[in-house]
């Protein structure tokens, strides 16, 4: 159990998990504490903090602090779903290619060069016209944009990896393909992907909040943090909490799992070299 910690002996790891679980706290559990609807008129639009509204109320009346605490479970949901996908299929491909190589390689690496050139942003307007305005559309345009730069993350790793000689042995004693990919070269290359799911994480809430804030993601009246900073953006210098709040509480979660990441991936991979020296 210890070791699943380790990363919090970094002052990174530890100020990534602090952050990231108040992020994950205010998702879940902030619905419960949240003194109104989300949705309920609760006073005059764009009113500063007071006593009975904390934060202010947004541009239809409504309490932001109620806004912001049942805003973040979307986020956080959308973004997990999306980032799950894309690895799935990322890996996929990249254990594939960079094990097998041969015709294997170029073949699914030049889809892979292909999906890359795309504009992420681009693409899912695109994919939304194409297949209207839907929560389903969302999560899968975001897996497929961040799909090809995992699969060549996998395709690097695995390279390196499959020329050590723990796979070399494992040829020798004649173990089937599957059972090298995730026996010898999954578990080495789990540091290189960790220290990734952050950044990628990070990028799939950046980039629905990207698509709520042009309309073509989560619709009003929907309490999700990067709606609410597009629908209030406006008015800003009227109730500066309105976005600062949705704002603040997106960088909590983006700021916390990079950080997080980072020290878990550090603290791996010195796990990983002190059992390679001995």
């Amino acid at each position: 159990m210890k070791e699943r910690f380790k990363f919090l002996r970094l002052a990174s790891g530890k100020i990534g998990f602090g952050l990231f679980l108040f992020a994950i706290f205010v998702a879940f559990v902030g619905p419960l504490l949240a003194p109104h609807s989300p949705n309920e008129s609760v006073g005059l639009p764009l009113a500063g903090p007071s006593g009975g509204d904390l934060l202010g109320t947004d541009d239809l009346g409504r309490d932001v602090l109620s806004r912001v605490l049942h805003g973040g479970s979307s986020v956080v949901l959308l973004a997990f779903i999306a980032t799950v996908i894309a690895y799935a299929v990322g890996l996929l491909v990249g254990l594939i290619a960079g094990y097998r190589r041969g015709l294997t390689d170029p073949v699914l690496m030049r889809g892979v060069d292909v999906m890359l050139s795309l504009p992420p942003l681009l693409f899912l307007l695109v994919l939304v016209t194409a297949t209207g305005t839907s929560t389903a559309t969302l999560v899968i345009g975001v897996a497929i944009v961040q799909a090809p730069g995992i699969a060549r993350l996998v395709r690097t790793v695995t390279l390196e990896a499959s020329v050590r000689g723990y796979v070399e042995a494992a040829i020798a004693r004649g173990e089937k393909t599957s059972a090298i990919l995730r026996r010898e070269i999954l578990p080495n290359i789990v540091p290189s992907l960790l220290a990734d799911a952050g950044l990628r994480f990070t990028f799939s809430v950046l980039l629905i909040a990207a698509a709520n804030f042009l309309a073509i993601g989560l619709q009003p009246p929907s309490s999700d943090w990067g709606l609410m900073i597009s629908l209030n953006r406006k008015y800003i210098s009227l109730n500066p909490w309105s976005v600062a709040a949705p704002a603040i509480m997106i960088i909590c979660l983006t700021v916390g799992i990079n950080l997080m990441g980072d020290a878990i991936g550090r603290t791996m991979g010195r796990s990983r070299a002190a059992g390679w020296s001995r």
